[in-house]
């Protein structure tokens, strides 16, 4: 008596092999993100973010503060960038947040679109960008302030929504539109170390 032999299509076994490979990876990949709300509640980590993409370099001539249309703000890529970081930091099991913002209004319209939380106005977040000289000051404040908001908020996440100098001067990171920073602190609200993650683009 002869068994039948039963021969896999080359097509199916591809098929396979890639499905398989497909899977194995899925399993085994860790996200890169793994740990962001534990490191967000443990009462050192503060999550500093750049705002949403605003086509453009700087602001017009006179622009003013509590004037969003004399300002560069964010363009329809840009408010669909700030949906989909707010996604994103939901599916890493943010529901909410204490969320921080620049008075530039491309900065509090990122921080609104996140959809995790009230929007706080938060002077030391403001940009120095038209004046440089004021980089360490600005600094300082931003370190008091993040030491005062641990203390106040140990166990909430908090999202500081910036420009990229202020970024880059609180830790030496240069980081694009819309990219994230966890940044590790001292008790006095110095920068120790981070982690950058890149922002989700539309």
């Amino acid at each position: 008596m002869h068994k039948k032999i039963f021969v896999i299509p080359s097509w199916l076994r591809v098929r396979h092999l890639m499905l398989v490979c497909l899977s194995l990876l899925v399993a085994g990949a860790q996200p890169a993100s793994a740990g962001l709300l534990e490191d967000l509640t443990d009462g050192q980590h503060v999550l500093l973010m750049r705002h949403a993409d605003a086509p453009g370099v700087g602001d017009p001539p006179g622009y003013k503060l509590d004037q969003c249309s004399t300002q560069r703000n964010l363009g329809e890529m840009g408010r669909q960038q700030s949906v989909l970081i707010g996604r994103w930091l939901t599916a890493q099991g943010l529901s909410s947040a204490k969320i921080f913002s620049s008075a530039w209004c491309r900065c509090a319209d990122t921080a609104r679109l996140l959809a995790l939380g009230p929007v706080t106005i938060e002077p030391s977040l403001n940009s120095f960008f038209d004046d440089m000289s004021l980089a360490k000051s600005q600094t300082t404040a931003l370190q008091t302030f993040v030491a005062a908001s641990l203390k106040a908020y140990p166990k909430q996440p908090l999202i500081l929504v910036t420009h990229h100098v202020n970024i880059e001067a609180f830790t030496g990171r240069v980081v694009a539109v819309g990219d994230m920073v966890l940044a590790r602190v001292k008790p006095d609200g110095s920068h120790v170390s981070h982690q950058v993650f890149p922002s989700p683009r539309p």
